[in-house]
């Protein structure tokens, strides 16, 4: 059954629902994953996709998605700020771009992005352009056409927006706003000629169908990037006391977004420190990215001993010390 899938893959063919479905429940584990594994090499060699990413306005969030120590809801203590300092910004990405990252961005608490932070990111943008090689990003909320030609403009190539889950659990998660409006502003970002960027959280309570779902719906709207994150408990927040998925359920989810979105970036984000010394098997498992770095609200991983990890696992990685 697994060679059979994966050759249907290979073919340019995609899996139904029912097939992932099947496949997810009842293949062998670890056949499952060293096939995902296979399907990442002969589709996308041993390229890996780094990313990070800078907390540019933080916290007092109006939204009330049930994961997040940013929202205004929840009692939780975070720091706040407007805007990142600008050198702290641009002293990140010059560490991130000598370590082999590709791509850096600016993320910000809230709805959408006003128009006064967004001139001051305009300056970090320009920083940025003078003094880096890197891709750049932005992850602002939601968008109007109007903000995303002006991010355009400011060269970013690159807008993210997650769903978080599947359209059918997301009611679980927020209730300031729906799945719907996330698409909308997929579909804005787009139209003003910028990649798109988009992926979820699992281990939130939803089942493995939904996550399967939210696969399925990604590839449906043509996402070649695909953040996982793996759901951080924050005390205070309505979270808080999910029990973590195991690594095995990690694993499953990230071999089946392989298989169902096989063109695609899967990149481990938030949370896959959770895994401890068994992160790396997500690397042989399909995944072929990764956020490195601190992200918002929790701690990451030591970028150089993410860099090591990468680089002993057989993926390409730039060594800071040739360049």
């Amino acid at each position: 059954m697994i060679e059979k899938y994966k050759n249907k893959v290979l073919a340019g063919r995609s899996l139904t629902f029912g097939e992932a479905l099947e496949l997810a429940t009842t293949a062998d584990p670890a056949e499952l994953y060293q096939a995902a594994d296979q399907l990442r090499q002969k589709l996308h060699k041993n390229s890996l996709d780094l990313c990070s990413i800078v907390n540019a306005k933080s916290g007092k969030c109006e939204e009330n998605c049930k994961f997040c120590a940013q929202s205004s809801h929840y009692d939780v203590e975070v720091i706040t700020y407007d805007t990142v300092d600008v050198v702290k910004a641009v002293t990140l990405a010059k560490e991130n771009e000598q370590h082999g990252v590709q791509r850096f961005s600016l993320v910000t608490a809230g709805r959408s992005v006003s128009e006064k932070n967004l001139e001051e990111f305009r300056k970090i943008y320009q920083q940025l352009r003078d003094q880096t090689q890197l891709s750049l990003c932005a992850s602002m909320g939601f968008l109007t056409p109007e903000k995303a030609q002006k991010l355009k403009e400011m060269g970013v190539s690159r807008y993210h927006c997650n769903l978080e889950t599947s359209r059918s659990f997301f009611p679980q998660v927020c209730t300031s706003h729906t799945w719907d409006e996330k698409v909308a502003t997929i579909k804005i970002a787009r139209d003003a000629g910028l990649d798109i960027c988009s992926g979820g959280i699992v281990g939130m309570g939803e089942s493995l169908a939904q996550r399967l779902e939210l696969a399925f719906e990604l590839r449906e709207l043509e996402i070649l990037s695909i953040p996982l994150n793996i759901l951080t408990p924050i005390a205070e927040t309505p979270f808080a006391d999910i029990t973590p998925l195991s690594v095995a359920e990690v694993l499953t989810c990230v071999a089946m977004f392989r298989f169902i979105n096989p063109l695609a970036v899967i990149r481990l984000a938030g949370g896959r420190n959770l895994l401890g010394e068994e992160q790396d098997r997500c690397f042989s498992a399909g995944a072929n990215g990764a956020i490195v770095g601190n992200y918002l609200t929790t701690i990451g991983n030591n970028l150089t001993e993410d860099i090591a990890m990468f680089r002993a696992l057989g993926f390409d990685v730039a060594d800071p010390k040739k360049q």
